[in-house]
């Protein structure tokens, strides 16, 4: 046998494999673990329905100290801080979820899972903004909790609740938040419209406060800066406007998405908490698509440029292509990564289907692009997540035979407080179970890591909180690309 000869045939045996290992996976069990991370990540008392059963009810003072009822919402994410901002963008994440891929949730008999963890966060929600234009920001030190390894359930630092108010303005905190409630406002409209009603009253509320008392958020509150500063909060007025008139078609809201002092942001280089217009233009896109807006127009025509750029740069067939790593993946930062990766792969996602409903290929990019590739490179993503990959490692928790093991997370890592109700202090947190060198003796199904570094590498090592964090927002997104998957 020749040399080429044997190279042919070894390279179609290593594609048979490939093949064979990305029909493996099941997107469905992957979609369950995915919104049963929510409830890992759940704060307050605990409801009877709770399925993670390591948890416990945890934080039931919150708010106390400024008489305020602020118990429940989600920690972030491998500590017990409560952020706000991130939170948001969680909950409005989770709803389009349910908004776009409703019919599929239900197909896999997880829409009333999913519309739970829509909930559980805008219940907290609605408490954090029980009072007009007062929308609280934060609740938890910060520094102190990043200075101890505790439960959430026995932990001993310090509950400050942190907010913004017409004094102190928060556009981007209260522009997020009301997108959140706009969009789980679209989530109930059919299964509990009174609840939608509240939560659309809301989302009023706080976009005109939001308009009037502008500015951004950790500048009103510093101390937040070392977490999640904001770099700006024009792009949370457009995206909570573009949600705004999808959920009660208010042309307020689009004559706001107009006006020539809105910044309509440029072609984007990532979509997250922190930067929405490639979220905003997505969704005035859809508008031109489904011919509510007139393309010919030069504003709605530069949303929908923007926004096609950035699908274009996703699927490498742009004018600035984001990075990929050597197996394939969306590379946009060494930090957290795959936080980026799950939310670029959802717009990439629903616009391929936006197309579809009209029954056309996209044509935005260099080159022809039909809605099959562009759904194809989204499976491509997410089979690299879910373990396709030159480690042949899961970056779901709890997901295939091989994924991160010590996870960089408080609650996890941790012995159960049902099975050891000692307490475990600040420092004995570090000493026993930080530093500990073996697997977390509770599994974070779900959870999605950091993820690997631009090479492919990836650390397994609780220490590692640039690769090893999970996050809500890096779920979030998952969760209806998942839903999309695994009942096409």
């Amino acid at each position: 046998m020749s040399s080429t000869s044997f190279f042919i045939i070894f390279l179609s045996f290593t594609f048979v494999v490939l093949l064979q290992e990305v029909a493996s996976v099941d997107y469905g069990a992957a979609l369950t673990k995915s919104i049963l991370y929510f409830e890992a990540q759940r704060s307050g008392k605990l409801p009877p329905s709770q399925r993670v059963q390591w948890r416990a009810d945890s934080a039931l003072r919150d708010g106390s100290d400024v008489h305020a009822d602020l118990v429940g919402g989600y920690y972030d994410a491998g500590d017990n801080v409560k952020f706000g901002f991130p939170m948001a963008f969680t909950i409005t994440m989770l709803a389009w979820s349910v908004i776009e891929f409703e019919k599929q949730l239900e197909a896999k008999k997880e829409l009333s899972n999913a519309l739970d963890a829509v909930k559980w966060g805008t219940d907290y929600l609605i408490k954090a903004n029980a009072q007009g234009s007062l929308l609280y920001a934060q609740v938890g030190d910060g520094d102190a909790d990043h200075a101890c390894w505790e439960r959430p359930e026995d932990m001993t630092t310090p509950r400050i609740s942190y907010a913004v108010d017409g004094g102190h303005p928060g556009s981007d905190l209260a522009g997020e938040t009301s997108a959140a409630f706009s969009a789980a406002a679209i989530a109930f409209n059919k299964s509990n419209p009174t609840y939608s009603t509240q939560l659309l009253t809301h989302a009023k509320l706080l976009f005109e406060f939001a308009k009037s008392s502008q500015g951004k958020y950790s500048d009103s509150i510093p101390i937040i800066g070392k977490f999640y500063k904001s770099s700006d909060f024009k792009d949370e007025l457009s995206w909570a406007a573009a949600w705004l008139h999808r959920a009660m078609n208010d042309q307020s809201a689009i004559e706001y998405l107009r006006d020539e002092e809105t910044d309509r942001g440029d072609v984007r280089s990532s979509f997250s908490w922190d930067d929405k217009y490639a979220g905003a233009q997505v969704l005035v896109a859809k508008l031109i698509l489904e011919g509510y807006l007139d393309e010919s127009d030069e504003t709605w025509a530069e949303y929908m440029t923007n926004a096609e750029a950035f699908i274009c740069n996703c699927l490498g067939k742009g004018d600035n292509n984001i990075q990929r790593t050597p197996g394939g993946l969306l590379w946009f930062q060494p930090w957290n990564n795959l936080q980026y990766t799950t939310a670029a792969i959802f717009l990439v996602q629903a616009y391929s289907d936006y197309y579809a409903n009209i029954q056309s290929d996209f044509t935005g990019c260099s080159e022809p692009v039909t809605t099959g590739d562009m759904y194809n490179f989204v499976q491509s993503q997410l089979d690299y997540i879910l373990g396709v990959n030159p480690k042949n490692m899961s970056y779901m928790v709890g997901f295939g035979s091989n994924y991160p093991q010590k996870v960089h997370h408080r609650g996890s890592s941790i012995v159960s407080i049902k099975k050891d109700n000692s307490q475990v202090t600040c420092q004995g947190g570090i000493d026993n179970w930080l530093k500990k060198d073996a697997p977390n003796p509770n599994v974070l199904d779900g959870a999605i890591v950091g993820g690997p570094d631009k090479f492919d590498a990836y650390l397994d090592d609780r220490n590692n909180y640039q690769q090893a964090e999970p996050a809500t927002a890096n779920t979030a997104p998952l969760v209806g690309v998942l839903a999309r998957h695994a009942a096409p």
